[in-house]
């Protein structure tokens, strides 16, 4: 999902100094890059569009919005996945991308409810990818129906509000029960029984329990960015800057000033990774780790297997818990650096499997994030949706 302040360089004080007083103000997001959080038009014809309009705010690996739907059949959607928008390095076998699917499905589902629609989804109407790659074959098959049994789901009100949040938590306040039994309701989403696992650890329980999942989610930080393959195809997708973020919206927002001024200046080059023991580095791996430490709790999803159609269940689940943490206040970021199945991160991903009692290959960790009350986040930028309507 984005990281707002990737990339730190020593020194950069000294290169703004040099270009005569340039002003080191934070930029702002572009209005137009996160126009679409302000919610649909009122629906006009054709309510599908305004079921896009909340489907699109979905969470979504590294901000990509890989999702692609075709609308000729009447009262239709067929969602397949743009290959353009994966992420090979980090998650080579996609089993995060068909997540975001999943969030996108849900957020359709939740909005149609709205309406008054029954979502009558099909995973994998042409048949199902195998467990290496994805193909152009359609994700899901959803036809609205209208039904007037069909009740608003309460999580709708928090869809224009959910943000990925990145920043540093409360370390004193804990995420309430009742909270931890809304996310824990919520996650039980379509499938069969005892598919996923929802467990959770607070300050109400021993300290030493948060201090393992902080210290393998530190580990698995300093891996992705000491692993230069991965940490360039964060690069690939970062936009710095508001004309960047305005022209692309999507991928990794940075509008740290002093970075988007070395970018203007040809001194920040993406198309290297900084090294190991480069200040650009080990910068990142203690504000991270600072983060880290103030995070007063970690939810965690379990599902019974990992085939393609589990996953897509997981990220239904994941975005109706999210929203369910919304509706407490609560700030949520997903770690999965140490879920990912690249080699580097071998040690993590058995050491996060051994402390969830997940077991390979019976259960798969699909989803594992920090929780807790921190200052409000802008939301990240979307690409609008025509831009996911498939040409014809």
């Amino acid at each position: 999902m984005k990281r707002r302040t990737l990339f730190r360089i020593a020194g950069v004080g000294g290169v703004v100094a040099a270009t005569g007083g340039l002003s080191a103000c934070s930029q702002a997001v572009p209005p137009e890059a996160i126009a679409d959080w302000r919610g649909p038009a009122e629906a006009q014809g054709d309510l599908r569009r305004w079921v896009l309009g909340h489907a699109i705010l979905a969470p979504h690996s590294h901000n990509l919005q890989s999702w692609i739907v075709d609308l000729d059949e009447p009262d239709t959607i067929v969602l397949y996945c743009d290959l353009q928008r994966l992420l090979p390095e980090t998650d080579p076998f996609s089993r995060q991308i068909m997540m975001s699917h999943g969030t996108f499905l849900e957020l359709i589902a939740i909005a149609a409810r709205e309406k008054g629609l029954r979502s009558e989804i099909a995973l994998f109407p042409q048949g199902a990818f195998d467990a290496q790659a994805i193909d152009a074959r359609p994700v899901a098959r959803i036809r609205l129906v209208p039904d007037p049994s069909v009740t608003p789901d309460p999580l709708f009100a928090q869809i224009l509000r959910r943000h990925t949040n990145r920043n540093r938590y409360d370390p004193e306040r804990p995420v309430p029960a009742a909270a931890w039994k809304a996310m824990a309701l919520a996650a039980r989403a379509d499938g069969p029984d005892g598919w996923l696992r929802f467990g959770h650890v607070g300050l109400q329980d021993p300290p030493q329990q948060l201090q393992r999942h902080r210290a393998i989610a530190s580990q698995a930080w300093a891996i992705e960015l000491r692993t230069p393959r991965a940490i360039l195809e964060s690069f690939k997708v970062m936009r710095v800057g508001a004309a960047e973020v305005a022209r692309h919206r999507d991928g990794l927002t940075l509008m740290d000033p002093m970075v988007v001024w070395m970018e203007r200046l040809g001194l920040f080059d993406r198309s290297k990774a900084p090294g190991a023991d480069d200040f650009a580095t080990t910068s990142q791996i203690a504000q991270f780790d600072e983060k880290i430490a103030s995070t007063p709790g970690f939810l965690w999803m379990v599902s019974q297997g990992n085939d393609r159609a589990t996953q897509v269940r997981a990220g239904r689940a994941y975005v109706r818990v999210q929203l369910a943490a919304t509706a407490h206040g609560l700030a949520m970021q997903p770690l999965q650096q140490a879920l990912q199945e690249y080699p580097e991160q071998a040690g993590p991903y058995a050491a996060i499997r051994d402390l969830l009692a997940a077991p390979a290959p019976a259960q798969t960790v699909q989803m594992w994030a920090r929780v807790g009350y921190a200052p409000a986040v802008e939301p990240a930028p979307r690409r609008g949706v025509q831009a996911h309507i498939r040409k014809t």
